[in-house]
């Protein structure tokens, strides 16, 4: 029999444990509902009724499922140890009985072109979908909870007015959701392959992902095993590769031998099985809401990650002990599930924005398929950006070596610590301080704030140091605080702080970022007011279309074709000041809504003469400025130039306009493209996260087959490890972490013990680069534990 004694505990933001209260509040209707509805019998349903009678033996559960009891789709699931400890702390039964029937293992196989790489380390736990579901049933029963097998719910009105709470368990399709879907507001998002769930009858002896190159494109199979006999297989391509090999025209069984036959290899020629397998196309589950009065939802009907990061039935488990936590410790109902939604939501946010990257990375999988064989798998084992090149060490050193080692890493030297060639230019190692407005120029003229600030990054060991946005013209300025290098006076403060650097920092190289601001000039200093207008003081502002950035804000003046003359003149001469400067490399900033960003947004750019309209007449100015400025730029020099790679907004630039746009740039002669995004108008709505615009260098470096640098919210030496071992940037560019640590490129080697040449401590630093002891370490070590009895002074 299954017990109902125990202890509860909830995940917290980040996923964590921690203890549910030890004094729950006297149950009443209000804070410990009675009467419990759940739609839907899948482990996520389940589990929630399991551990809601369990904590309230005298509750009425009842479970409503439209299947029959041993109905099920797919064959097996993954579990991560972070939700085994969550179950076995709440119902150490249930994980008992799960346990018993646990597959482990720890390898992935990474088959491609023929070569098999194995990463170790991984811990996996799995077991078939149909037992799962008879060990909730089996405790469900015992508990006493009411299972309805092949019944339809009530419709969620009814519910909701007959049951004090009712929880929507309903699926990726729930009718709940879409009956009250004015307040729940859900996004759902289709993509772009097509999968299908399928079995073998043998265990495969590691997580397997198999690549096949065929005639119609590029395929790929995920599978696992989930039971001693028996392994998950699923198939998934591209919908226009699928439809090219004519799976669109195949029943289930002749999908099903079509499959076994092009991964025969894989499956060492066993047929594949199928349970009524479809193909289908996932479906994305975002919801602004997760609750409606007595209603909650909670697995695939409040949210949905790909199935590539295993996390479905994981996503539901944890849901389920938040909210009967919730419910045990909160006041009220609706206080518990604010609660519930409270701390689940970012948990869910940050695992659907690294499903989203594992997806993204499948569906273009194509492009990675030339890697070198380690780089490539690599690449998909670090995909989610989850796994990263740290932790990939620690679980299996030796593969992680191999992978070093191809790409060309002497011994010990971490990939961050690579040099990289731009012209005559090497960079010792592939950090950047990226550009960063400081608004604390005087007449556009650098002073001492700048010599103390770029000097300090300087002497801190990046690869390049990037000033701000040096500005051409005095209307060319965002704020009045903006640096130039429009006069000599600016040419020349320039001068003192590049010699500093070269003198002072030998082997750091200086940057400088030319742009003009366009329709976003004549604002106040960032911390009196981001984008808002001077009081007093303005000057008229120029754009390629007459758009003001935000309501409210001055409208430009559309440039005429004298005007884009003058413009080009001032970007040529502050060029020509700024090789005499000394700067050791140019970017032209295209990016963020300024001047020559505003040509190559169509969302900025509204003009019907050669500089509007098309890509091509849109990238027009901004090239003849690249050209004129490539043409006073010393030859050995390198140029790179700046561009946002997506509006963020309906309508603007997108990946596959920038993926263009860069290899427009790449033709007239850069260096390198930095790709950033977003900016360009005021309504954008930018999707945060870890890492989140390195997927778009990724792209730009592999369609254009240019070398990038990535940016935006790369905060630790391992991404930049990550990023570039994968082969997804060449240099990464990194903006807060520097204003944090002005040294964090000299600590990042100091933490990962790295003394080399790519991270080279100043002379008068070197006893600082070891980190400096705290407390006292010279006590005496006790060397005598005495067991048992007592001891006398």
């Amino acid at each position: 029999m299954f017990s109902a004694q125990g202890s509860l505990p909830t995940q917290g933001a980040r996923g964590t444990a921690r203890p549910a209260t030890t004094h729950p509040q006297p149950p009443n209707k209000l804070n410990h509902p009675q009467r419990i509805a759940i739609v839907g019998g899948g482990p996520g349903g389940l589990y929630t009724a399991a551990l809601l009678k369990r904590l309230a033996p005298d509750r009425q559960v009842t479970v409503y499922e439209r299947n029959a009891p041993d109905d099920t789709f797919g064959f097996g699931v993954v579990l991560s140890d972070e939700t085994l400890g969550g179950i076995e702390h709440a119902d150490a039964v249930v994980y008992a009985a799960l346990k018993s029937h646990f597959v482990r293992w720890d390898d992935i196989d990474i088959i491609h072109r023929a070569t098999r790489h194995t990463s170790g380390g991984h811990r996996f736990a799995a077991l078939g979908r149909r037992r799962l579901l008879e060990i909730l049933h089996d405790r469900c029963h015992a508990l006493g909870v009411d299972l309805r097998f092949q019944a339809e719910a009530p419709d969620p009105d009814t519910l909701a007015r007959t049951y004090d709470l009712v929880v929507a368990a309903d699926g990726v399709h729930s009718a709940t959701r879409e009956t009250y879907r004015e307040v729940f507001r859900p996004r759902v998002t289709s993509h772009r392959c097509r999968y299908i769930w399928l079995a073998a009858d043998f265990a495969f002896d590691a997580f397997r992902f198999e690549i096949a190159e065929t005639e119609h494109g590029v395929m790929q199979l995920h599978g696992y095993p989930y039971a001693a006999d028996a392994s998950t297989v699923i198939v998934e391509m591209r919908e226009e590769v699928w439809r090219a090999a004519g799976f669109d025209e195949l029943d289930e069984a002749e999908s099903t031998a079509r499959c076994a036959k092009i991964f025969a290899d894989a499956l060492g020629g066993n047929p594949l099985r199928s349970n009524n397998s479809a193909w289908t196309t996932f479906r994305t589950v975002v919801n602004e809401r997760w609750s409606h009065g007595n209603t909650v939802l909670l697995g695939d009907a409040a949210h949905t990650a790909h199935f590539s990061i295993g996390s479905g039935t994981k996503l539901a488990v944890e849901d389920a002990l938040a909210l009967a936590a919730c419910l045990e410790e909160r006041p009220s109902l609706a206080e518990a599930l604010a609660a519930y939604e409270e701390e689940r939501r970012p948990v869910v946010a940050s695992t659907q924005r690294a499903a989203k990257a594992s997806l993204e990375w499948f569906e273009d999988l194509a492009r990675y398929v030339d890697q070198p064989p380690r780089q490539f798998a690599f690449n998909l084992l670090t995909r989610s950006r989850r796994v990263t090149h740290d932790n990939l060490r620690l679980r299996d050193a030796g593969f992680t070596g191999s992978v070093e080692r191809e790409f060309g890493c002497p011994p010990g030297t971490p990939p961050m610590f690579t040099p990289f060639r731009l012209r005559d230019l090497t960079l010792r190692n592939r950090v950047v301080v990226s550009p960063m407005d400081m608004y604390s120029a005087v007449d556009g003229v650098p002073g001492d704030f700048h010599l103390v600030h770029l000097g300090a990054r300087a002497l801190g060991g990046a690869g390049l140091v990037m000033t701000e946005m040096v500005c051409v013209s005095a209307e060319g300025r965002i704020t009045p605080g903006c640096a130039g290098l429009y006069t000599g006076r600016q040419g020349e403060a320039w001068r003192r702080i590049t010699d500093f650097v070269h003198a002072s920092a030998p082997g750091t190289a200086i940057g400088v970022q030319l742009g003009h601001s366009g329709r976003k000039g004549s604002t106040r200093l960032m911390w009196e007011g981001m984008d808002e207008p001077l009081p007093e003081g303005n000057w008229p502002l120029v754009a390629p279309s007459p758009l003001p950035y935000r309501p409210g804000g001055q409208t430009p003046r559309e440039l005429s074709r004298a005007q884009l003359t003058d413009i080009r003149e001032q970007f040529t001469s502050a060029a020509t000041r700024a090789a005499r400067a000394g700067f050791d490399l140019l970017e032209l900033h295209c990016a963020h809504g300024y001047l020559l960003s505003g040509f190559l947004s169509p969302l900025t750019n509204r003009r019907t003469d050669a500089y509007g309209g098309s890509l091509e007449k849109r990238l027009r100015f901004p090239l003849e400025v690249f050209d004129a400025v490539r043409e006073v730029w010393p030859g050995e020099r390198p140029m790179t130039v700046r561009v946002s790679a997506t509006d963020w907004a309906e309508g603007g630039t997108g990946a596959e306009e920038a993926v263009a746009i860069a290899r427009a740039f790449a033709a007239h002669g850069v260096d390198a493209v930095d790709v950033s995004t977003g900016q360009v108008v005021s309504d954008e709505r930018p999707e945060f996260g870890r890492s989140y615009q390195t997927p778009y260098a990724d792209r730009v470096r592999h369609e254009a087959g240019v070398p990038v640098i990535a940016v935006g919210a790369i905060s630790s030496w391992d991404d930049v490890n990550s990023l570039i071992l994968a082969g997804r940037t060449d240099l990464c560019a990194l903006a807060r972490p520097h204003l944090y640590d002005p040294h964090w490129t000299l600590h990042a080697a100091a933490e990962q013990g790295y003394e080399g040449p790519g991270a080279v401590w100043p002379a008068p630093y070197r006893a600082g680069s070891r980190p400096p002891r705290t407390g006292r370490t010279d006590a005496p070590r006790p060397r005598l534990t005495l067991h048992g009895g007592t001891q006398e002074a």
